[in-house]
């Protein structure tokens, strides 16, 4: 696809609207967390998308080959024939935040997907979401498709007030804003702030996404409270110190599991 605009939503977060020819290609997908890879080449390369990586592998070293960044999709919209990503940006850190922060329309964007296991399931009795400034795109979403009818918390930790987002949520859906998720306390605030409201009774549907080891944290939070494995969408979208390469390869390890 194409870069068609871009939005600066605060100072961490930046919107590309995304389209053109290639859109007739994107599935459909019911998830609310579905994501998509974008490959990066080197622009010195040469290299034209859609990219063939199994014949790349096989032609380039190992350091010009294209890699592959992660990103939830926030919306598409098939009558506009359009797709929208939220980027975290974090000045020059990473790869696909400087590339958001600069892109311009008419930027050819190639991508693999999408991806996604978790939709609100509408006969959940009430719903728990928490998350970072990383989850913000998914937790709107699955917001967005929840019946008028439905109850739940959701607990969105970031970095300052500038971050906040107005979201659209069932009224029976309290949103919770909590700023401050830097430093040595950060890895701890998600969980903190998911004790600081009473849970409903009956049967929750948890989504809960974000750093690594704050999510970790949360984890534990869920079995004390004796929440089953199978009412649960958990995961670390990333980890302090890790670029996505070092992050996905670390999934394979004891330091990127999610459970014990």
């Amino acid at each position: 696809m194409e870069v068609l605009s871009r939005i600066q939503l605060g100072p961490s977060l930046v919107r590309l609207e995304l389209g053109g020819d290639g859109f007739s290609t994107f599935p459909e997908t019911p998830s609310t967390d579905a994501y998509v890879k974008i490959v990066f080449a080197k622009p010195e390369l040469g290299l034209e998308p859609p990219y063939d990586l199994a014949a790349l592998r096989e032609t380039l070293p190992g350091e010009d080959i294209p890699v592959t960044r992660t990103y939830t999709v926030r919306s598409v919209d098939r009558e506009a024939g359009t797709l929208t990503l939220d980027f975290v940006v974090h000045g020059d850190e990473g790869l696909a935040g400087p590339w958001a922060r600069d892109a311009q329309p008419g930027d050819r964007v190639a991508f693999m997907g999408p991806g996604g296991a978790y939709s609100p399931d509408p006969q959940a009795d009430w719903h728990l979401l928490a998350g970072d400034l990383s989850a913000v795109p998914a937790i709107a979403a699955a917001l967005e498709a929840m019946p008028d009818d439905a109850r739940g918390l959701a607990f969105l930790v970031v970095d300052s007030d500038e971050d906040r987002l107005e979201l659209t949520a069932p009224q029976g859906v309290e949103v919770v804003w909590t700023t401050g998720a830097q430093g040595g306390a950060a890895t701890e605030l998600l969980s903190t702030v998911l004790q600081s409201r009473p849970w409903p009774d009956g049967r929750v549907q948890v989504f809960a996404h974000g750093e690594r080891e704050s999510i970790k944290l949360v984890r534990r939070l869920l079995k004390e409270r004796g929440i089953e494995r199978d009412q649960i969408s958990i995961s670390g979208y990333w980890a302090h110190g890790r670029n996505e390469d070092r992050f996905q390869s670390e999934k394979r390890e004891p330091i990127g599991k999610i459970d014990d």
